[in-house]
């Protein structure tokens, strides 16, 4: 992801002063979009693309953002929608076709857990999306309370709450799964 700002730009043919501000506001928020895309995913050559999508989106409709200080709340929504979308594609094509086993090589410790790595995220999964946005930000990507309240633009109040809930749900799945 490093630089992406930079060749993002510069393929688009950022020159201007909104092309300037953007290229400004994307590098700071670069990382951050991969991250929640890599949270939904899981598969960095995924979540890069996804990325790089929502930059491009982002570039293209840039000049329609009222509150340009709201900009890296709105690429994380858009980052989060977007790989929602690829997520649920993913799905529908896996469910056509056959899952290879693991490898063998693998090492009984590490194929447990992977078996319970892939528990959690198919737990992670199974939550509503306003639940799931509030775990993998704060609880996966670490974001405190307070930067996943402006990113979702939503009272940190109701952060705790959707937080405490997708944690009891998540308990709930968990355990009905063992």
């Amino acid at each position: 992801m490093d630089g992406l700002a930079d060749r993002l730009t510069g393929v688009l043919g950022v020159t201007g002063d909104i092309e300037r501000e953007f290229e400004a506001r994307l590098a700071e928020s670069s990382t951050l979009a991969f991250r929640v895309a890599y949270g939904v995913l899981r598969h960095r050559q995924d979540a890069e693309d996804v990325a790089q999508e929502a930059f491009v989106k982002a570039y293209r409709s840039f000049h329609q953002l009222r509150d340009r200080d709201r900009f890296r709340a709105w690429l994380v929504r858009m980052t989060w929608r977007l790989a929602i979308d690829r997520q649920r594609n993913d799905r529908r094509r896996l469910a056509r076709e056959a899952v290879a086993p693991p490898p063998e090589s693998a090492t009984e410790d590490q194929l447990v857990a992977r078996e319970r790595a892939d528990e959690l995220w198919r737990a992670i999964d199974a939550l509503p999306d306003k639940l799931r946005v509030v775990v993998v930000l704060a609880g996966i990507e670490e974001q405190d309370l307070g930067a996943v309240s402006r990113l979702l633009e939503i009272p940190a109040g109701t952060v705790k709450s959707r937080l405490f809930l997708a944690r009891q749900r998540l308990k709930e799945l968990l355990c009905a799964t063992t």
